[in-house]
């Protein structure tokens, strides 16, 4: 119960994070509650997709679509108290982030998927959405250009691989792995690290 229930608010974090930009965008009602599932469900259809699971978890069970739903309206009502709230926000996503990177992984493991398969389909779990999210704003996804984002899931979802090769026990296994991909995130946006950029690139 308390890791659905832990999962139910990373996809309400997520939800928020589209709705968000989805506002700033100045999009209509139904473009933020699209925008809203797009970021939150994303990544966990693309799993779902890559290892052969039909029907996606996230379109079968309702939960997942209604707190994502309910969470764009929210937000789409209420946006500028969000706003204010953000930097809370920002911790429940990357929550949201360590639960799903980790459950992505995890899944792939015992559906027979090799190690690095596994870690690649965990990390796009993680952000996934995100990355649909920016894309259907027709921006380069954030993952893609700034923040230590994929990167600290890529390393938990290391983690949770490596504890399968070993034989370690899933479950504790899997809160390293989720603590982590939250330390690695809360720890970039506090010191505000950024993946390195090539220098002096090419003039367009």
């Amino acid at each position: 119960m308390l890791l659905a229930a832990l999962e139910l608010v990373g996809i309400a974090a997520f939800a928020a994070s589209g709705a968000v930009a989805a506002v700033r965008a100045r999009l209509d009602v139904f473009g933020v509650i699209v925008l809203a599932l797009t970021t939150a469900l994303g990544g966990g259809i693309i799993r779902d997709v890559l290892l052969g699971v039909h029907p996606p978890a996230a379109l079968v069970s309702w939960p997942y679509l209604a707190v994502a739903g309910v969470t764009g309206l929210v937000v789409f009502w209420f946006h500028p108290t969000v706003a204010k709230l953000w930097r809370a926000v920002l911790l429940l996503d990357a929550i949201g982030l360590g639960l799903f990177v980790t459950a992505g992984t995890t899944t792939a493991l015992a559906l027979g998927a090799p190690p690095y398969a596994a870690c690649l389909v965990g990390m796009t779990t993680g952000i996934g959405g995100g990355a649909l999210r920016d894309v259907l704003l027709r921006e380069i996804p954030l993952v893609l250009r700034r923040e230590i984002y994929a990167v600290a899931a890529l390393c938990g979802a290391v983690v949770v691989a490596f504890g399968d090769y070993l034989g370690l026990p899933a479950v504790p296994v899997t809160l390293v792995g989720s603590v982590v991909i939250v330390g690695l995130r809360l720890l970039a946006l506090w010191r505000r690290w950024n993946a390195p950029v090539a220098r002096n690139g090419p003039e367009t």
